[in-house]
């Protein structure tokens, strides 16, 4: 049986790892960089490298970008021959941008003749190939057909969103929106634990104890506010709009940054305001919907 064949586009540290998964899996892989040297690992684990991009994307069945934006992707489909080679390819693009870019290259790859799907990765390269590493895919179901085996061997957490290609986009800003605000409370947290004299390496690890339980508790918000429903349920809003109150006031009394419980003050004291106090906390919603 021939091998599978599978071209990557891209020799950052991600295009590494997705070239050195797929060598290991057993597939036929080309590989294609603007900086042929950064290859140099991959070519001696068995990849073949192209000095020209229009027949690295040839040699495969389906074709893996990922690299820095799509301002990049876009100057590398610009390439001479690219337009010719791309037909009856599988495009998998896991070059993280905004639902406008995946819609955009969805539009002209498919105009070219080849199958697109959109994709974004949430683990960091040495995270890759395991079991439970999440990757977000969305496009044209064949697409993902297509591609299904390439996928299954960058993780085995695929999440296929459906067929407009923006999903998986849209979805890598929902999650990032909460990493980032987590992130960011937690950062808050450490100034807080700074200014009282308190362990913020303990005050980490209690973080990392309450994690799993606070995963269930935004699980269960998420189905109250897909259901609709804001019956009180297990977190009155009302608790937290005190709550967010007394963080922020403690940071304007200690002198640290309040911005951020300053917002969620504010998001808070706006539900309140708007009739949702007695209602399940997830009601903020109602006010961020504008």
């Amino acid at each position: 049986m021939a091998k599978k064949t599978t071209t990557v586009i891209g020799m950052g540290m991600m295009g590494k790892k997705l070239a050195a998964l797929l060598l290991q899996a057993g597939h036929a892989v080309s590989v294609w960089n603007r900086s042929p040297a950064a290859a140099a690992k991959v070519v001696g684990q068995g990849a073949t490298l192209h000095q020209d991009v229009a027949r690295a994307i040839a040699a495969s069945e389906v074709v893996v970008v990922c690299v820095k934006d799509y301002e990049v992707a876009n100057a590398i489909f610009s390439s001479p021959g690219v337009e010719a080679a791309l037909k009856g390819r599988t495009v998998v693009h896991l070059t993280t941008g905004s639902p406008k870019e995946a819609l955009d290259m969805d539009a002209w790859v498919r105009g070219h003749g080849a199958l697109y799907l959109d994709g974004a990765i949430q683990a960091a390269p040495e995270q890759m190939g395991a079991p439970t590493t999440p990757v977000l895919v969305s496009g044209a179901q064949q697409a993902y057909d297509s591609a299904l085996a390439v996928l299954q061997v960058f993780g085995g957490g695929i999440a296929y969103l459906g067929e407009r290609a923006s999903l998986a986009s849209a979805m890598d800003f929902a999650t990032l929106s909460y990493v980032y605000g987590a992130t960011l409370g937690f950062f808050h947290g450490a100034r807080i634990a700074e200014t009282e004299g308190l362990n913020v390496a303990h005050y980490g690890s209690i973080i990392h104890q309450i994690a799993p339980s606070f995963g269930e508790f935004l699980q269960h918000e998420g189905q109250v506010i897909h259901s609709g429903d804001f019956a009180i349920t297990q977190s009155p809003l009302r608790i937290s709009i005190d709550a967010t109150r007394r963080i922020a006031q403690h940071a304007r009394d200690s002198g640290i940054h309040a911005a951020v419980p300053e917002l969620a003050e504010t998001l808070f004291r706006q539900a309140e305001e708007a009739g949702y106090a007695d209602e399940e906390a997830a009601a903020v919603v109602k006010v961020m919907r504008g």
